[in-house]
């Protein structure tokens, strides 16, 4: 049966989760989680938090799903530890770094991989196995024949999304929120610019990356038969109301073995939606249906009454128990409680005495035992062996029962024992003395020039199948003296896997040896397949142990997070030789709905098409592979004359990642940043590298 995983932003939150029938909840505790702006918790929150679960047998899930700094490294160990000693269940993760100071630190805790790791293949999930996660979150753009698929070779536990907010990037690749506003969804403060209207003239005049709300209603029996463990709610920003209503409704159909009723998914939107639910991408329905807006409406209050009393009037979840009694004369009574885990343990009382007048019946124990009201517990089997001619009081009884049912309870609450290990941040790195090199990433071969060739950069990216198609340009390049490597696709689902595959193996037959990934199936694949494996932004580099843990998986070098100031770059500890992105239009969003499509009725992806928001900015929408869209900042970054700030950082090279240049704007940029010429972008900016980003 799937197990159902419930969000909880408070504590009022985590009982409205457990009373309506959680197996699960997952929850924030400090400043390492992806809702920084939900309540969160405590020390001593999340400890009672802990207690109050599994005491009702329900399992807490913390989320240490964000990008962390070296220094803020040793505050997340502090939490893990924590973490372990109070015996939560299990770690939701997003930074490489975080999980090699988990599995350092605190080996025996277990590790989920969080949905911003963007796994959405089978290759990314035996990656997140090989690194000891024991389940991953898999992408909600999935559909279901990709999601059985998985689930049919994984070595380890699936977890998907099953209703609450859709993000329109894949979660983990978007930077919207970051480069515009300075509040990062991948450090956990996503501002949610796609709720924002947008529009393709001069007017943002429409809601195109804002997408209903996901219901899985209807499915669920299909995911629970092709494996699935688990299904996760979303909602730790939403209200306790809202948690206790969505949680009973799935949890409900799911122990009764079927799908929630037309009357119940009416109250699913009447609690929270945005024009309605959407299961497109689990049905392969793409398109405007999927998309929608928060409508003001009045608040239901009468029904978030009713939901407000499944959890703050007694106790509404009774885990099932059973109880024994031993009534012999001439030895102390005994009572002794059992549960569903194995749990069991055994009290004693006063010895019996002989019946003066109505002796004690097997029938009149159990029926005293079984009270077990204003108690998490509900009796559903009494054994008692009765002797006959004796007598106890009753308040004896009462007093066996209350304490077998304490003792069960501490039973239940008993912590797992766990290594634990200080975190030592390991030997330091040396930053290189000499100055960076500089590599080119061009999306089509048409930027490539006899020019540019000319300047010599240190290494020339192309995406696989634009090189693939064109091996005329391999052989351009090796005259030219300019090592080349394959740039992988930063989503490719195991559909589009062979298509992939084809293209590198016909590179491969080029003589071409390298290959740029940007995701962790992409990272397993190519590093089969031969290739040597550079790391790409997408892979979130923000700290000094993501990068040791690069090395120890063997790749030759890292892309940093262009999230991070030069100086957090500078006192990274480079393990592997480290580039950065010094010059282009960054990436915002990767999109698996075609808004060009959406909004055309047609594949119109020839030319640039802009997408511009409420101040008038104007973003390019560009093709990405496999039928989908990047959507890019209007203004270029542009470092040029600002070279000696990031020239004496320790990198091995400084990326010029060209978008929607021509082949002589792409020569112009490299010279000028050779210090040569005077070209300069019309708008630019210099991204996050001198901000702060929360």
């Amino acid at each position: 049966m799937l197990e159902l995983l419930s969000p909880a932003g408070s504590m009022e939150a985590v009982a409205a989760a457990v009373q309506n029938g959680a197996d699960a909840v997952y929850l924030g505790y400090g400043d390492f989680n992806a809702r920084r702006n939900a309540k969160n918790f405590t020390r001593e929150e999340v400890e009672q938090a802990v207690a109050y679960c599994h005491l009702r047998g329900c399992k807490v899930h913390l989320t240490l799903n964000t990008l962390l700094t070296d220094r803020e490294l040793p505050g997340a160990a502090e939490v893990a530890a924590h973490a372990s000693r109070i015996g939560i269940d299990a770690v939701i993760v997003q930074d490489l770094g975080v999980l090699r100071m988990l599995r350092q630190c605190v080996p025996d805790l277990p590790i989920h991989a969080s949905t911003q790791m963007t796994i959405h293949s089978l290759d990314g999930v035996k990656q997140c196995a090989d690194l000891g996660a024991t389940r991953v979150v898999l992408g909600r753009e999935l559909d279901r024949s990709q999601i059985a698929y998985i689930c049919e070779h994984s070595p380890i536990e699936i977890e998907v999304f099953g209703h609450g907010a859709l993000c329109m990037c894949w979660s983990g690749q978007c930077f919207f929120s970051s480069v515009i506003g300075g509040r990062s969804g991948n450090r956990g403060l996503c501002a949610q610019p796609c709720r924002l209207s947008y529009g393709w003239g001069n007017r943002a005049d429409g809601y195109p990356l804002s997408l209903r709300d996901l219901s899985m209603a209807g499915h669920l029996k299909e995911l629970s038969d092709m494996g699935v463990t688990c299904l996760k709610l979303e909602g730790r920003m939403k209200r306790p109301e809202y948690v206790a209503i969505v949680t009973g409704i799935y949890a409900r159909a799911i122990r009764e073995g079927r799908e929630p009723t037309p009357e119940e998914i009416r109250t699913l939107a009447q609690t929270f939606s945005r024009q309605g639910f959407t299961d497109g991408y689990y049905t392969g329905r793409l398109g405007p249906d999927m998309f929608g807006t928060r409508q003001e409406e009045k608040e239901p209050r009468e029904l978030f009454a009713q939901a407000r009393t499944t959890y703050e009037s007694g106790e509404q979840r009774k885990e099932p128990i059973r109880l024994y009694a031993l009534i012999q004369a001439g030895r102390p009574a005994q009572v002794a409680a059992e549960d569903a885990l194995g749990h069991l343990v055994r009290v004693e009382g006063p010895t019996p005495e002989g019946a003066r007048n109505v002796p004690l019946t097997r029938e009149k124990v159990e029926g005293q035992l079984q009270r077990t009201g204003g108690t998490p517990y509900r009796c559903e089997k009494i054994t008692a062996r009765v002797d006959e001619g004796l007598s106890l009081p009753l308040s004896a009884l009462n007093d066996l029962r209350r304490r077998a049912l304490e003792a069960l309870s501490q039973e239940r609450q008993t912590l797992p024992p766990r290594r634990e290990e200080p975190f030592r941040p390991g030997v330091r790195y040396e930053n290189s003395k000499e100055p960076p090199v500089f590599t080119l990433s061009l999306r089509s071969v048409q930027q490539l020039s006899d020019s540019l060739l000319a300047c010599r950069p240190a290494l020339l990216y192309l995406p696989a199948g634009e090189m693939a198609a064109h091996p005329e340009a391999v052989r351009r390049c090796r005259e030219a003296g300019v090592p080349v490597a394959a740039v992988l696709p930063r989503i490719c689902t195991d559909r589009e896997l062979p298509q992939l595959e084809r293209d590198l193996f016909a590179l491969r037959d080029l003589g071409v040896t390298q290959a740029l990934a940007g995701n962790w199936g992409g990272v397993r694949r190519a590093g089969q397949l031969g290739f040597s494996v550079r790391g790409d932004y997408g892979l979130g580099v923000y700290n000094s142990q993501t990068l040791k843990e690069l090395r120890r998986l063997g790749l030759i070098s890292a892309t940093t997070s262009f999230e991070m100031k030069l100086a957090q770059i500078r006192d990274l500890s480079k393990a592997i030789p480290t580039e950065f992105i010094a010059y282009g239009r960054l990436p915002l969003m990767i999109t698996e709905n075609c808004i060009i499509h959406n909004h055309t009725g047609q594949h119109s992806c020839s030319g640039v098409n802009l997408l511009t928001d409420r101040r008038g900015e104007r973003f390019p929408v560009l093709p990405a592979w496999g039928c989908r869209n990047e959507i890019y900042n209007g203004k270029t970054l542009f470092l040029a004359d600002r070279a000696a700030d990031w020239q004496r950082l320790g990198l091995w090279a400084a990326r010029l990642l060209f978008t929607t240049e021509d082949a002589g704007e792409c020569a112009q940029v490299l010279e000028r940043y050779l210090g040569r010429g005077s070209y300069q972008p019309a708008g630019h900016t210099r991204g996050l590298y001198y901000r702060d980003v929360e």
